[in-house]
């Protein structure tokens, strides 16, 4: 799945290279379940909404709230992974992530749902930094790009099996068994982290702030980068199932099915690794982000053609891949000795543009379109190319033996 930068180019691993640790595929289970949670309540919204006799912006304020959660708590408290332990603090978050997603399950007002995703949020915002950190330190030497391709593969695992399952569930039982559905799963999880046993390796230094991380050359551009691309696609990815439904007259399964094509999508981008090694390093992250830009503005003009905007979303996943991918092999190469606190920076960038995009354009798609949506994404997919085009020597991308 992963795009390994090399300094001219991309290429496989070796024949001696180290197998890939069995750990790394508990987390990326533990990606798949924060996914799930993550996406699962655009599917399902018109649903909730009518069961609780309120608009679809008013339960989308969920997705803000997680988003909120996530970003307060991997900017304020991720920096206390390292010394505190990146596994232990993964499994205390995954025991309030299942509490939450049970009382989402649970929930008999708005209000309530709202503050369970907070809560969500907030053990979401320590699981991924601890999930990226545990990836890069059990990594064979060398192999670190292509083990955090591999947990990457969690959030394609979410949309395809999870994300487009919910919506068939949502139709069959209620919403709620969703929210039950992921609580179990991310209880599952937590039974197999804490049977898995690792140890962690406690730095002794005090906590430093991500914040610190700041300093480091060339990461602002490319947090404002990931900032653009999230708000654009959350943005547009919470309303899409509302705009199905309302718009288009469909039912809750064909915004499960819209996830599908562009789960599929953004698993199918694996088979892009080969030929991206004609594509200059420098120039991966910006073309990638140019190929979204594009899809922003097909699907503005497909999204009254069911058949047509299915294509679109499989294309949109591969695109959404490419530019995660190529992002966060980025982050993890441009300071080493700072990933703790770029991951967390880059986590919180993240949810905030989740909350950004959940609430700014709700009153866009009040007002307008599904259609005007896409293109107010496309116009920020820009600020995106922009931030990431090289400029003169890029020094950031640095050579991987991966």
């Amino acid at each position: 799945m992963s795009i390994h930068l090399k300094a001219s180019s991309i290429s496989e691993p070796g024949p001696a290279a180290a197998p890939i640790p069995a750990t790394v595929y508990v987390l990326t289970g533990a990606i798949a379940v924060i996914g799930c949670n993550s996406l699962v309540l655009s599917p399902i919204a018109p649903d909730v909404a009518a069961a609780f006799g309120v608009p679809v912006p008013a339960v989308m304020a969920g997705t803000g709230a997680f988003g909120l959660g996530t970003a307060g708590s991997a900017l304020l408290l991720a920096r206390h992974i390292d010394r505190v332990g990146a596994w232990r603090i993964l499994r205390l978050a995954f025991a309030l992530l299942a509490a939450a997603l049970a009382l989402s399950a649970a929930a008999p007002a708005v209000p309530v749902l709202v503050a369970a995703q907070l809560a969500a949020g907030i053990a979401v915002g320590l699981s991924l930094p601890a999930i990226y950190a545990n990836a890069a330190a059990i990594a064979p030497p060398g192999r670190e790009s292509r083990t955090v391709g591999i947990v990457l593969t969690g959030w394609t695992i979410s949309m395809v099996a999870g994300v487009s399952l919910s919506a068939v569930l949502a139709d069959m039982l209620n919403w709620r068994a969703v929210f039950a559905v992921v609580a179990c799963l991310a209880l599952l999880g937590l039974a197999a982290l804490i049977m898995g046993g690792q140890e962690d390796r406690k730095a002794c230094a005090p906590a430093t702030s991500p914040l610190a991380a700041l300093a480091t050359p060339g990461l602002l551009p490319l947090l404002a980068a990931n900032g653009a691309f999230m708000t654009a696609f959350y943005g547009t990815y919470s309303y899409l199932g509302d705009h199905l439904h309302q718009s288009l007259g469909l039912p809750l399964s064909a915004g499960g099915l819209t996830t599908l094509a562009y789960g599929l999508g953004f698993g199918a981008a694996a088979f892009l690794d080969r030929a991206g090694g004609r594509v200059p390093a420098r120039m991966a992250l910006p073309m990638a982000f140019s190929l979204v830009l594009a899809v922003y503005v097909l699907l503005s003009l497909t999204a009254h053609v069911y058949a047509a905007l299915l294509a679109v979303a499989f294309v949109w996943g591969v695109a959404n891949h490419l530019g995660l991918n190529l992002l966060i092999v980025r982050l993890t190469a441009i300071d080493p000795a700072r990933r703790g606190g770029i991951l967390g920076l880059n986590s919180a960038v993240t949810y905030l543009a989740a909350f950004a995009g959940s609430v700014a354009f709700g009153p866009l798609y009040l007002t307008g379109s599904f259609p005007d949506l896409a293109l107010a994404a496309a116009v920020l997919m820009a600020v995106s190319v922009a931030a990431t085009w090289p400029r003169g020597a890029d020094q950031n991308v640095r050579p991987s033996s991966d």
